[in-house]
């Protein structure tokens, strides 16, 4: 299995960068940079997480399936969803630690509120599931999945054919039919036009960086189907080796796997979607998603003046002078939210059932 003539296997640097990431907590977070980018990510998660919930919840038990676990930080959307059991999954055993004791303190606090029987059961594997299957790992090898989630790591598998290939068997063999399959990668499309725009191997701004170490901004060079690395750095949260994700080549191999596409979004689609909905909106308050812009706190923002001008213009074009702020996000920001995509596949039955999907958009 080829490893990019690299002497330490890529998974392995990506598991040592989180292992080593340091879990500060939700206070010293409101320090950085990029405090409102990484709320409006997890708002985009929770929102599609809900949604997908909610649309093919039965009667019967929920079960999930959480590839990329991380630290644990989509348990309590979980929690809130009313699901029945979890399995949490990562390369990097110290996320999967983490993991495991935050759902601890979650039970211990739903016990102490004599609510015990309203959190899910959890079990945690520490895994490549690039390479490896995970199906023998569970305690009961007989379960099915109503959903699969991989949460900004999907790309991780497109390191090469094998590697994808397993990642999406992971997936489908876990799923029960009807079962969904969500997340989210950055966009290659996206990134290569950012890239040949650049003129040069790497793009970025204050808060981002990409670079590639082949000269895929020349538009002679052909770009592989898999293991197109880069590197991306987002100040403070990652700083490792990515690959690029060839949308038509990870929907063959998921029809392969009998799973069919239902939607692929840019996030800001979700946004735009999600935005005025009353759940919606108050999560989005809850959560600081957006940073609170106005004349007078120009001094407080976290990015520069220049960074909020179409905040300003739209402040300005608003009629209501009772409406003197909007929620928004520094232009650095929203630069790096557009790289991103959200998907969505259904596992398909025998009988090939029909779903209406956006597979061509």
């Amino acid at each position: 299995m080829a490893q990019l003539n690299c002497e330490v296997p890529l998974g392995q640097t990506v598991a040592k960068h989180y292992n080593l990431l340091e879990e500060k907590g939700k206070d010293a977070r409101k320090d950085s940079r990029i405090y409102h980018l990484r709320n409006f990510n997890n708002w985009i998660k929770s929102v599609t997480i809900a949604d997908i919930i909610q649309k093919i919840r039965n009667e019967r038990q929920f079960n999930v399936l959480d590839i990329g676990c991380g630290k644990g930080g989509d348990l309590l959307k979980y929690k809130k969803a009313n699901i029945t059991h979890i399995v949490c999954a990562d390369i990097a055993e110290t996320s999967v630690k983490q993991c495991e004791e935050r759902y601890n303190q979650m039970k211990d606090s739903s016990g102490n509120r004599n609510n015990n029987n309203n959190i899910f059961t959890a079990e945690f594997i520490t895994a490549d599931c690039t390479r490896e299957q995970l199906r023998p790992k569970y305690k009961n090898q007989e379960i099915e999945f109503d959903l699969v989630s991989i949460q900004f790591s999907f790309h991780y598998c497109f390191e090469s054919l094998s590697q994808a290939r397993q990642m999406i068997q992971n997936v489908s063999d876990n799923l029960r039919p009807g079962g969904m399959f969500i997340g989210t990668t950055p966009d290659s499309q996206e990134i290569i036009k950012r890239l040949r725009k650049s003129e040069s191997n790497m793009f970025g701004n204050s808060v981002y960086s990409i670079k590639f170490e082949d000269s895929y901004n020349d538009s002679n060079v052909k770009i592989p189907t898999f293991g197109a690395k880069y590197d991306f750095h987002l100040e403070g949260v990652v700083d490792c080796p990515e690959f690029l994700v060839y949308f038509p080549i990870f929907i063959d191999i998921c029809r392969e796997y009998g799973l069919k596409l239902v939607y692929r979004k840019n996030f800001d689609e979700i946004f735009n979607e999600n935005k005025e909905k009353r759940e919606s909106k108050q999560l989005m308050n809850f959560m600081a998603a957006l940073e609170v812009y106005s004349k007078d706190n120009s001094n407080s923002l976290v990015g520069d003046k220049d960074d909020y001008n179409y905040a300003e213009q739209q402040l300005n074009s608003n009629s209501d002078q009772f409406n003197k702020q909007l929620g928004t996000l520094s232009q650095s920001e929203w630069d790096v939210i557009l790289v991103y995509i959200a998907f969505c596949f259904q596992k398909l039955p025998t009988n090939d059932i029909q779903i209406t999907d956006n597979e061509h958009k």
